[in-house]
């Protein structure tokens, strides 16, 4: 058989060439929109891998991306990537410092920012002496992408380099430490594409119309800039603009098939539709990550956005997809389905033994697979167990059907009196009331029981903090019960559209 390298530079080739006049729509900062094409957007990165040859960018060059989602950002994806170099996206809802150490780290020589993060890019360039160039994304002046390839673009021979090198870096949020890089190759990324592009996956076809209101600079997308172009997909790109009536209007005007996002985008998509009274009617599905999805908040979604919810679960780590609901069944509220060949899962103990049984009991889950991560950047030390899993830090059980149920993080347990208070069954219960937005179970230090449960909520209707704890009486030991509700206008996020539980911890866990 051939030899056929795995790497990334074939999905674009292969759009530009069976698929080259479908649709890439970027949405406009202030309104509007790009319209291109995938052969126009292959064309382009080609050259402006030659125009960073030009800048000396080579095999194994760390170029950063600070940017939203946008045509100048999928073409900088492809035009680093296949040519070798590595491409470090960055998130721009961090602080400098946060991004210096990661940039330093990483060992950038270029930065690629859009033209509203240009101030935050200049402070990097200050703070990070590797950093050489800037290039200007989502504009079309003196130093932009544009200008760049006016100057320096030239073809540029893609793909001469071993399918395991880097292609990708992404940190990791933090929300449970330091923010860690994870390096993603070529062939990990190409096998990720091809399990998330199952039937029983994402399903993605050339029949679609994919909104990508997953940030380009979180695990790459979910691997969606990949998967679009392997089978010819219209892609849409929201860029900044993540408000409901942006959203609304933008998935009416492409006629939006697939959108996928963590839960916050939809919620505020969801009440403009229903303060507007209007429909998206060509929406058939809605992927939603990031967290726990209560019952009464999947049916709204379902009911008010007229489409199928699929569930999923997945972390930075394994690039990021780690099992998915399928589209052809009704999503289960609290299961995040099951996981595609090229991953498999186990449940262990504390200590890390695996448990006999495997079914319908809780354990720490563990991963296993092509695109899941062995080490990060700068780590020797190896991240697996001796049976080559991963540890996910989350608290899971698996239902007798397969289905994948996160009950928790086992660094978010809280130990009171010597036992274990597990947040995220206490969530699970209040969060189903309709008139709850957020809610989010933290400890507090407590001179006599080492720690008590602390609830902190986000209301979307008014009501008293007895209610939701009467909620919880008969469903969890009574000494699981939260001593004290703390209501607040608006619950912090992480930049993954997760409850940032280390905010709420710096806030809150010595309230008395």
């Amino acid at each position: 058989m051939q030899d056929y390298p795995l790497t990334i530079d074939r999905f674009l080739k292969h759009a530009a060439k069976w698929s080259g006049s479908r649709e890439i729509v970027s949405a406009r900062h202030g309104g509007g929109s790009v319209r291109t094409s995938y052969a126009e957007v292959h064309a382009r990165a080609n050259r402006l891998s030659g125009a960073l040859a030009s800048l000396g960018v080579e095999v194994g060059t760390r170029v950063a991306t600070l940017a939203w989602n946008s045509r100048h950002h999928v073409e900088t994806y492809f035009a680093v990537m296949g040519m070798g170099a590595v491409c470090h996206t960055l998130n721009p809802r961090l602080t400098s410092a946060q991004l210096a150490a990661m940039v330093i780290e990483a060992e950038d020589v270029i930065i690629a920012v859009a033209e509203d993060l240009a101030p935050l890019a200049d402070e990097l360039m200050a703070m990070c002496p590797g950093l050489r160039h800037r290039i200007l994304l989502d504009t079309d002046g003196p130093g932009s992408l544009d200008d760049l390839l006016d100057r320096a673009g030239a073809d540029h021979a893609w793909g001469d380099f071993d399918e395991r090198s880097m292609a990708g870096l992404c940190y990791t949020s933090g929300t449970t430490g330091a923010p860690k890089g994870v390096p993603y190759t070529h062939r990990s990324n190409y096998l990720h594409t091809l399990r998330a592009l199952g039937a029983d996956v994402v399903g993605l076809t050339a029949a679609d119309s994919l909104l990508l209101a997953v940030p380009m600079f979180h695990a790459n997308g979910w691997g969606l800039p990949f998967a679009a172009p392997a089978v010819g997909a219209k892609l849409v790109l929201p860029g900044r603009a993540l408000d409901g009536a942006s959203l609304a209007r933008l998935m009416r005007d492409e006629e939006v098939t697939l959108a996928v996002g963590v839960q916050t985008v939809w919620l505020g998509l969801l009440d403009h539709l229903e303060r507007t009274g209007t429909h998206l009617p060509k929406l058939e599905r809605v992927i939603i990550g990031g967290s726990h999805c209560p019952e009464a908040l999947l049916r709204r979604l379902e009911e008010g956005l007229g489409a199928r919810i699929q569930t999923s679960w997945g972390m930075t780590e394994l690039s990021p997809i780690g099992t998915m609901s399928p589209p052809g069944e009704e999503a289960v509220a609290g299961t995040s389905g099951r996981p595609a060949i090229g991953l498999d899962l186990k449940l262990t103990d504390a200590q890390g033994t695996t448990l006999l049984e495997q079914r319908s009991v809780q354990g720490h889950l563990k991963a296993r697979g092509a695109s899941v991560l062995d080490r990060y950047l700068g780590d020797d030390s190896d991240a697996l167990d001796e049976q080559g899993y991963f540890d996910t830090g989350d608290l899971a059980m698996i239902d007798e059907a397969g289905n994948l149920i996160i009950c928790g993080r086992s660094k978010d347990l809280i130990k009171s009196g010597g036992e274990w208070i597990n947040p995220a069954e206490i969530e699970a219960i209040v969060g189903d009331h309709p008139s709850i937005r957020h809610v989010a179970v933290i400890g507090r230090s407590d001179p006599k029981w080492g720690e008590r449960p602390l609830m902190v909520v986000e209301r979307s209707a008014g009501g008293d903090a007895s209610e939701l704890l009467a909620l919880l009486k008969g469903r969890v030991a009574d000494w699981w019960i939260p001593d004290r509700v703390i209501e607040v206008e608006t619950m912090p996020l992480a930049t993954t559209g997760k409850i940032d539980k280390q905010r709420l911890r710096a806030d809150h866990a010595s309230a008395a």
